[in-house]
């Protein structure tokens, strides 16, 4: 009896199963648009920038050809750069920004290397040869308003047809959230800091 509550058992899931591919097949065929995507990582959890370097070796491991412009951010020695940096020309890093706003505590200084971040950036987005460009922490500049919002939006939105492009930061602009194609929020369950725990070499830097 068992055996046949088994065999019962067994074709009512493939019957499940391949009532389920047929509607997953049925779904993915119905997608006839590829196009460069503008993609958002925002949120307070701990990942944004973690996550956009995921994406940048899947990309890299396609042959793309990959830029990085780091708003905010300081000339750190991290582990991502230096694994990055053995791609050789196939990726392009910029680390513009002078440090976290509270540890420069000189806004002239921001905006400034903000828009130097946001030329490089232009630069990039036009270059015909990078598929995929990272601008990290760019979110925070436009919290700041250490950058125009509209002239940000402007560039991004001229971009070509192909050149997929991930933001990320804290506290995305309504407006970037609406003209991304998507938009992913790290919410913060539960993180170590709140334990005493330090940054650590190979998991923040």
């Amino acid at each position: 009896m068992s055996t046949e509550n088994e065999s019962a058992d067994e074709a009512r899931h493939k019957a499940k199963m391949a009532n389920r591919k047929a509607i997953q097949d049925a779904e993915v065929e119905s997608k006839k648009v590829e196009k460069g995507l503008l993609i958002v990582h925002t949120g307070k959890g701990k990942g944004k920038s973690t996550a956009a370097w995921g994406l940048l070796l899947r990309a890299l491991g396609r042959g793309f050809r990959c830029g990085i412009v780091q708003f905010g951010k300081g000339a750190w020695e991290t582990g991502e750069r230096k694994a990055i940096e053995t791609f050789g020309d196939q990726v392009v890093w910029y680390t513009l920004g002078e440090g976290f706003t509270w540890e420069t505590q000189d806004r002239a200084r921001d905006v400034a290397a903000a828009e130097r971040a946001w030329d490089k950036a232009l630069e990039l987005i036009a270059d015909p040869t990078i598929r995929l460009v990272i601008l990290d922490e760019l979110n925070i500049s436009l919290r700041y308003d250490h950058l125009d919002l509209a002239k940000v939006l402007a560039g991004l939105t001229a971009r070509r047809p192909d050149l997929h492009v991930v933001v990320t930061g804290r506290n995305a602009k309504a407006e970037l959230i609406e003209a991304a194609d998507l938009v992913t929020e790290m919410t913060p369950i539960k993180h170590h800091f709140a334990a005493g725990v330090r940054a650590q070499e190979g998991i923040e830097f």
